[in-house]
């Protein structure tokens, strides 16, 4: 039985098949990747927080070459809140949809100052108050920055693989968290966003992926599967 996301078939796999497999990914994935750590550049929540919300739909490259001087310009919640949008937007035009990103820092900078005593919060239920926080980004800010492991942040690599490798045949975001969620322990979920993004980026990538090359392809029911796959590098 097979459903649909995207244009490609998603396995739909049994539980018992699913909890067979999920061990055998994070055991390979974590052997292949090492220790978890952020691509973005940061040294406090807030810079993590501001940082998370650029990286949308933008390389996390783009994102640390841009931040430092924003972050200069702008050392904290209370100064950015203050901020005039037009010149925010100087600072990160090199990024994709800087218009409405200037706009959503600055106002999530507000939220912070207004409702929090302009420190970052500590809780998924305080950072998914703030403006244009979700539960992806709470989850990598509340992990990384302040080392608390609330859920598993689901971005479009996580997505991407989570169905291919028959792990959910559900398109929310929140509902592929869930089933991620339920079937990798929870001492794991914080890892699990970094690997399958780090694989994500290096091998199984949305187009052409390289299921030659792959150290899952005995195991991952859409090996050789995905149109334009390729061999090797």
């Amino acid at each position: 039985m097979v459903a649909k996301q995207s244009s490609e078939p998603v396995p739909d796999l049994p539980r018992e098949e699913r909890e067979r497999l999920a061990p055998i990914y994070a055991e390979r994935l974590e052997a292949a990747y090492g220790d978890p750590h952020a691509a973005l550049d940061f040294e406090n929540p807030y810079q993590l927080l501001i940082a998370v919300i650029l990286s949308a739909q933008t390389t996390d490259v783009g994102v640390n070459k841009a931040t430092p001087a924003l972050f200069e310009r702008y050392p904290t919640p209370a100064h950015l809140a203050e901020a005039d949008i037009e010149e925010v937007e100087g600072y990160v035009k090199t990024l994709g949809f800087y218009h409405q990103k200037a706009k959503n820092i600055v106002k999530t900078a507000q939220c912070i100052v207004a409702e929090f005593d302009g420190e970052v919060p500590d809780t998924m239920e305080g950072l998914t108050s703030l403006a244009g926080v979700a539960r992806k980004t709470a989850n990598i800010v509340l992990g990384e920055a302040f080392g608390k492991v609330e859920g598993i942040a689901v971005d479009t690599h996580v997505n991407r693989l989570a169905h291919r490798f028959g792990l959910t045949t559900e398109k929310d975001q929140d509902k592929v968290e869930r089933d991620l969620m339920d079937i990798f322990p929870r001492d794991h979920w914080h890892r699990v966003n970094y690997d399958m993004i780090t694989h994500g980026r290096a091998i199984c990538t949305a187009k052409r992926p390289v299921c030659g090359a792959c150290f899952l392809n005995d195991v991952c029911p859409t090996a050789f599967v995905p149109a334009g796959w390729r061999e090797s590098l």
